[in-house]
């Protein structure tokens, strides 16, 4: 099966049902399938897909459903970018990723429009969700034209690339994972099977789309079952009750911050979720005691956790009925996953002992876009990618994850790394050395902190370095929390102990991750 296949399988069993619906608008199953015909020849008709990459730029918006799979149906690559790319990250990715043309939401266009001088690779803006009034910028409309919503006439191969999506690396900035059809097929294959979804249910993707977790995961599963999918643009618990109410939404993906808004939420109502009964979370660590609590407030809703990792794809789900017996755990492996536990030796570990969290298979990523010595990296002599993350499989095979990738810390769901801030901290004449690491906090789970050495005679307050941050990368990333200090504590080779750092901050708290 391949990606375009998908909503056309869906399309064929219920064309005139709703797919997707996003504010006042909807589309059915066998509108989307058109659309996304459209697009596909329409992005041949430019030569735009075999060989070419192109980009999507958007939050949760009607179009961007049409636009992925009308590139997977073209033979093209599809590059999605955060939408919360700061300037320098995002000039730098189209420009590391070759992208030939970028489809951006008009509520984005000015980020690109500031970095246009910037990436000379870059051929073509088309902006969709409003009107196209700038010089050099394409309406969508235009950009369809008169093509054609018929099937496209094209080969692929499920072994071809069709996406790319972005993560951090040992040095934070975003890598390009390519993935192929295959790769993400089986994803949502094994979703659809193995967690508690219906056939019935009316799903809510409010995680982005640019996400892994978002895309491929749920909203991709949702179509694959034919199910209807409500987008959710920006967050917002009060939003989401008021979704649940309007369109009857059975079903949900969320990070546990988003649990815990809704049910912290002032105006809190279990009758606007009435026909919640199925919430799948993950991708940051939930404690036993949000389990419970979020179990005690929402008692007729199924509750499910999931793990995996853009390299990798989805790797495990828990089992419902071990939500309680294993509170810990991040679940078991898909029944036809190859998962393990490597050792120093890169080879397989018994149960019990810790090492690397590997997997190996169709679902693992191609490689990194033009990153051979970061790809090489990334996998063993035997085929097995690692993830990064530390853990052990106990005797029924069950994952519990001991650490996320070292110092990496999990703020919301979202990946950041010290690294890339201590980078960023550096540039600023005042200081001459610093470590970042996380703190925690109730909302977030963690937020970035740093204890920073000034050099002789310099002064800078907090304010201004955190402020100097957020002009410089990504708001969500910039530290919380700055503390001035005479000195680091490093090993006897001279590296910074942040382990040492971070313990007066989470003393009688445990950190998950």
């Amino acid at each position: 099966m391949l990606t375009g296949d998908i909503l056309e399988n869906a399309a064929a069993r219920a064309p005139d049902k709703t797919a997707v619906i996003c504010g006042d608008e909807q589309f059915s199953y066998g509108e989307l399938d058109a659309r996304a015909n459209q697009f596909a020849n329409a992005l041949m008709a430019a030569d735009l897909a075999r060989g070419h990459n192109v980009a999507i730029m958007s939050a949760n918006q009607l179009n961007y459903l049409e636009i992925f799979f009308g590139a997977a149906k073209s033979g093209g690559v599809l590059a999605h970018l955060s939408a919360r790319f700061s300037p320098e990250e995002l000039a730098a990715v189209i420009n590391r990723t070759d992208v030939e043309a970028i489809f951006v939401h008009a509520n984005l266009l000015e980020n690109v429009l500031a970095i246009r001088d910037q990436v000379p690779v870059l051929k073509r803006v088309i902006v969709f969700g409003g009107e196209a009034e700038v010089e050099g910028v394409e309406a969508y409309k235009d950009f369809l034209g008169d093509a054609p919503d018929t099937k496209p006439d094209v080969a692929i191969a499920d072994s071809d690339a069709y996406c790319i999506t972005y993560t951090g690396g040992t040095t934070g900035f975003p890598k390009g994972a390519v993935v192929s059809h295959a790769s993400r097929v089986i994803g949502s294959v094994r979703a659809a099977r193995e967690m508690d979804i219906e056939d019935t249910d009316i799903i809510c993707c409010s995680s982005p789309l640019f996400h892994i977790a978002g895309l491929q995961i749920w909203m991709q599963t949702g179509i694959l079952l034919g199910l209807t999918c409500v987008l959710m643009p920006a967050w917002d618990p009060k939003v989401f009750m008021d979704l649940c109410e309007k369109h009857g939404i059975t079903a949900a993906f969320m990070v546990p911050t988003q649990i815990n808004g809704i049910i912290s939420h002032p105006e809190f109502s279990k009758e606007q979720l009435k026909t919640l009964r199925y919430m799948n979370f993950g991708a940051s660590p939930t404690s036993e005691a949000q389990l419970r609590r979020q179990m005690e407030i929402l008692p007729n809703v199924t509750w499910q956790e999931q793990y995996g990792q853009t390299e990798a794809g989805n790797l495990t789900v828990r089992p419902v009925a071990a939500n309680l017996e294993k509170p810990e755990s991040v679940g078991k492996a898909y029944s036809d996953l190859d998962l393990a536990i490597l050792g120093a030796d890169d080879r397989p570990l018994p149960a019990g002992e810790i090492g690397e969290v590997a997997s190996r298979g169709t679902n693992v990523m191609m490689h990194y876009y033009k990153q051979p010595e970061e790809t090489e990296a990334a996998f063993t002599a035997d085929g097995w990618i690692r993830t990064g993350d530390v853990g052990f499989l106990d005797e029924d095979g069950f994952l519990f994850l001991v650490d996320r990738s070292k110092d990496m810390i999990i703020s919301g769901g979202e990946n950041v790394y010290p690294t890339e801030i201590e980078g960023v901290l550096y540039q600023h004449d005042a200081v001459n050395e610093c470590a970042v690491f996380g703190i925690p906090d109730d909302h977030w789970g963690e937020l970035p902190a740093a204890h920073i050495v000034l050099g002789v005679g310099q002064t800078v307050t907090e304010e201004e370095l955190i402020n100097f941050c957020a002009d410089r990368m990504a708001r969500h990333k910039r530290p919380r929390m700055i503390k001035f200090v005479d000195s680091l504590p490093k090993t006897a080779v001279g590296k910074i102990q942040k382990n040492a750092i971070r313990e007066e901050y989470w003393e009688g708290r445990s950190r998950s991750i």
